[in-house]
């Protein structure tokens, strides 16, 4: 169904780590340590400023992967991972774009799963690699006869 998408990747957009919306983030998660939050932690820190909960890059765009059509409903979130080579600092920018790594399909009790891993890319200005995040969407039977509609 995706197969054809393997390799596929999106243009990169900019995204801005924003001081306000780290805090809004962090209070939705429950976690409003001050290193993401207080600035006087942050400008004390190792890092001279105040950084982005780890789950943070969840908030960004990474551009559209051409031909890529996922319904709006129905997907199941099967699995995320970040890696992060340094931590994400308040109010820079940063560079987020998507990959499609793998489509294969297995079968369940309720018929064909699809699962889509896709592979998204944060980096700094000077396109040095901060992030990558690879998830798993899983595509159910119901989900993809819909499609086939």
């Amino acid at each position: 169904m995706y197969r054809d998408a393997i390799g596929k990747r999106s243009p990169k957009v900019k995204n801005v780590v924003e001081r306000g919306l780290v805090r809004r983030f962090a209070e939705s998660i429950g976690d409003l340590h001050p290193i993401y939050v207080d600035e006087e932690t942050g400008k004390n820190s190792r890092y001279g400023n105040n950084i982005a909960p780890p789950t943070f890059p969840r908030v960004f765009l990474s551009g559209n992967i051409e031909g890529l059509k996922l319904p709006g409903k129905g997907l199941i979130h099967g699995e995320q991972i970040y890696h992060y080579e340094r931590p994400l600092l308040v109010e820079e920018e940063v560079f987020c774009y998507s990959v499609i790594e793998d489509y294969y399909e297995k079968e369940g009790s309720t018929g064909k799963m699809g699962f889509l891993k896709m592979k998204r890319y944060g980096e700094d200005a000077n396109g040095k690699l901060i992030f990558t995040e690879e998830s798993v969407i899983i595509i159910t039977e119901t989900v993809r006869r819909a499609m086939q509609v």
